[in-house]
């Protein structure tokens, strides 16, 4: 394991969207930063009490003129986490600050291209079994 701390910041994204002529205000998490920060995990707690108090989303600073001062609610959660609601010209939004120790790391692999030999074969045979999908193993 590595001794590696970040600060996460995760951004509650408003995403309206308009089904059979019903308007539906859909809002889901997501991940809109990883920081690394060098000093270990105390380091990584100053700045993330840094990030609750002053990280503005970019949905908010689009629409932000010079000199605006967004308005702000920091809660730190008992698990160290911070909750952040942030308002401004009538606009508002939420925001998760938490750290994070880096305990693994994985590159990105992608198979081989299919030659046209292959596409052509997997017409007339089955498909291959898709990956099994991640479940606890069962206790022994």
């Amino acid at each position: 394991m590595t001794d590696e701390w970040y600060v996460l910041i995760e951004e509650n994204v408003h995403e309206p969207r308009r089904v059979d002529g019903t308007e539906l205000n859909l809002y889901r998490w997501r991940m809109a930063g990883s920081y690394f920060i060098d000093g270990g995990e105390e380091r990584a707690q100053e700045v993330a009490v840094d990030a609750a108090r002053h990280y503005l989303p970019r949905e908010l600073a689009d629409h932000a003129r010079p000199g605006d001062v967004p308005g702000r609610s920091a809660f730190q959660t008992g698990d160290g986490a911070w909750m952040v609601s942030i308002r401004q010209r009538g606009r508002g939004c939420h925001v998760r600050v938490t750290i994070g120790r880096l305990v693994h790391l994985q590159d990105e692999s992608e198979a081989p291209p299919v030659s046209l030999k292959e596409k052509l074969r997997s017409v007339v045979q089955p498909p291959a079994p898709r990956p099994i999908p991640w479940s606890p193993s069962p206790r022994s």
